[in-house]
């Protein structure tokens, strides 16, 4: 396991732990462009049993550790000053400088919402650690946030942050596929939006709610799920980086019933029909791919 430490970083006497999972869209269909330069989405989440975990405990400045199952080159892309999102979720909690011990298990900058399950583990730790249950507005964090805190399988309005459970009487099996080097979600959304213009498309104010995936959720019919499964800002994330679409089109062929570029990218995901399909699947790919599945609690204290 890689381990990356600020220096001064020291075991805490008293400590607390939470994780949060790792999520993937099975849909996201994202509208126009707002005047506050935000797009109105909806979303189906489907948080994975593959968490993040933040030991938080105080300290006499802020200190951030990183550590994790993830290869040295992510671990080194996550900060470890202020701008990392447990710093901004300790201080919706607490004015007392803390530390944090990150244990980093969801790839990084993929579009996996590994940062935001990291601010919701780190909210509910800080929380725990001071006593202070004071209701917060997590989507301050992220869009990502309230369902980091949430789990399991919800239908995502507003920028994703309205949240509604949904039903699922199944277990999927997915693979989650690494690509080296993040893509900025800021720059997908751009290019989605410059590709819609370029078309002259103008997609719906309100994106349309996935009735028929919705059904197929709650009879656990996993080949209709893969079948509705779809992301809006794939197109874009696959103009950005076109070697991609080789990943997806190695997925199928090994087998998966579907496979889509993650939120933003540059991970990909694949829903396989078994276990025994997932592992096959993974094993195209080596040691960048993942084999995990859902849906997974949200975020909990681990002591």
């Amino acid at each position: 396991m890689e381990r990356l430490v600020q220096i001064g970083f020291e075991a805490s006497v008293a400590v607390i732990t939470a994780s949060a999972p790792g999520k993937i869209n099975l849909y996201f269909a994202v509208g126009p462009k707002l005047d506050n330069g935000y797009h109105e989405v909806c979303s189906v989440y489907l948080a994975l049993k593959l968490k993040e975990v933040v030991s938080v405990g105080f300290s006499d400045k802020t200190e951030i550790s990183v550590q994790g199952s993830l290869s040295r080159q992510q671990l080194l892309g996550v900060p470890t000053d202020e701008s990392n999102l447990v710093v901004a979720a300790g201080k919706l909690i607490t004015d007392r400088a803390l530390r944090f011990e990150i244990t980093k298990n969801v790839p990084v900058a993929g579009g996996m919402g590994g940062g935001s399950a990291d601010a919701a583990a780190s909210l509910l730790a800080t929380q725990a650690l001071t006593g202070n249950y004071n209701q917060v507005d997590a989507v301050k964090l992220g869009a990502d946030v309230p369902f980091a805190l949430m789990g399991s399988v919800a239908l995502g309005a507003g920028v994703g942050e309205k949240l509604t459970a949904l039903e699922m009487e199944t277990e999927l099996h997915i693979v989650l596929i690494v690509s080296e080097g993040g893509l900025s979600t800021p720059m997908v959304y751009q290019r989605l939006d410059e590709l819609r213009e370029d078309e002259d498309l103008v997609p719906e104010f309100t994106p349309p709610t996935p009735v028929d995936l919705i059904d197929a959720l709650a009879q656990g019919d996993v080949f209709t799920i893969a079948r509705l499964a779809h992301n809006d800002l794939q197109r874009a994330a696959l103009s950005l980086r076109p070697e991609l679409q080789e990943t997806i089109t190695r997925a199928l062929s090994a087998g998966a019933l579907t496979a889509l570029v993650s939120g933003s990218g540059p991970t990909i995901f694949a829903i396989a029909e078994s276990e025994d399909s997932a592992k096959k699947i993974a094993a195209e790919f080596g040691d960048r791919a993942l084999v995990t599945s859902g849906p997974a609690v949200g975020a909990r204290l681990e002591n």
